[in-house]
């Protein structure tokens, strides 16, 4: 038998329970429960043709949009085949055996995924509970200082997502550049996937920061996921840079049709964003009457506390067709739901009826 890495051997293997999840009210892996927007499915099959699928894509022109849409260069832009690879090419251009990244905790598993794979070591950084606006609320934050006693010598990369997932947590954006400045040789991840929802951005801060990199994902507000496309944007010599270490053809051909058309329906996106915040904050109210606490999110989900009533609350979910995601693996208790339209999150608040 062929012997594998000993990185490879020693992680923990990723499964996201993504099974049998055709039917259900997906409030699971905060994706957009109305799909996507229609226009962008006509623009696909108009622009569907045999010599499409028959040739390697050209990104030229979705470069061109793409830049356009977020403010920057074509230069500064690489177009990512999710956000997944931006992640993978960020550590495989900058991050060695043996180097340091620090990641909070708890946070999205692909930062450790990819470092792991690239047997550089993971060094967490704990969020701080505070007490929120009510009795019910509760925040969750991370202290600048705390990032900065992670950082040593061998440190490579820095990986923050604002908001957070699976918190809702947010950094503000002058610790962001209190971060950048104490730090400029770290490569420092500012993953905005759930940008749309928070309104909050770095990104006008690559023009500044040579060691800034900042990420976005049609598979969030967008309704995209299963496209799978996404952006990393900075200084124009590190993109140059990070294109070396990219699969030519990472992305579909189809996949930049989508973009393309979906980033031409603002209007559609910008309607689907309100419904999630308003759908949001029923849930925030439902937890409260239900006397559960929760954690203040700035994104399209809630994390709750679910206490000893977490399986009876998963089960009874998905009896009534719901899906809802478990993360008592990263805080005791916790349990996530995707804050879907006000409709969706009333199915779900008939289940905690049942349950409290």
């Amino acid at each position: 038998m062929p012997n594998p890495r000993p990185s490879i051997l020693q992680m923990r293997p990723y499964r996201p329970p993504t099974d049998e999840r055709g039917q259900m009210l997906r409030l699971d892996f905060n994706e957009n429960t109305a799909g996507c927007p229609g226009s962008m499915i006509g623009q696909l099959v108009n622009e569907l043709s045999p010599e499409l699928l028959a040739t390697y894509p050209d990104y030229e022109e979705a470069q061109s949009h793409l830049a356009a849409f977020f403010g920057v260069s074509q230069d500064q832009l690489l177009i990512a085949n999710g956000t997944d690879e931006a992640i993978q090419l960020l550590v495989n251009t900058y991050v060695e055996p043996g180097d340091e990244v620090v990641v909070l905790q708890p946070t999205y598993a692909m930062y450790r995924f990819y470092s792991e794979i690239a047997a550089a070591e993971v060094k967490e950084v704990s969020f701080l509970e505070a007490p929120g606006n009510s009795n019910c609320e509760r925040v969750l934050t991370v202290r600048l200082e705390d990032i900065l006693l992670a950082v040593s010598r061998k440190t490579k990369a820095i990986f923050l997502p604002n908001p957070n997932n699976p918190t809702g947590s947010t950094i503000d954006i002058e610790t962001v550049k209190e971060l950048l400045t104490s730090v400029p040789n770290v490569c420092v991840l500012i993953d905005e996937a759930y940008f749309d929802f928070w309104g909050v951005t770095a990104l006008p801060l690559i023009a500044r920061f040579d060691n800034l990199f900042v990420s976005r994902t049609f598979s969030k507000a967008f309704g995209l996921a299963g496209i799978r496309c996404g952006c990393l944007m900075s200084k124009a010599e590190n993109i140059a840079i990070m294109k070396k270490a990219q699969s030519p053809y990472s992305v579909n051909a189809l996949a930049t049709v989508a973009v393309m058309a979906a980033i031409q329906d603002r209007k559609w996106v910008d309607e689907y964003v309100s419904q999630a915040l308003d759908g949001r904050k029923l849930l925030e109210a439902g937890l409260k009457e239900h006397s559960f606490s929760y954690w203040k999110s700035d994104a399209n989900f809630v994390l709750f506390n679910a206490v000893e009533f977490a399986d009876l609350i998963l089960q009874k979910c998905r009896e009534a067709g719901i899906l809802i995601r478990d993360r008592r693996n990263d805080l005791p208790g916790a349990l996530r739901v995707t804050a879907g339209t006000p409709s969706q999150i009333q199915r779900f608040l008939g289940v905690l009826e049942e349950v409290r």
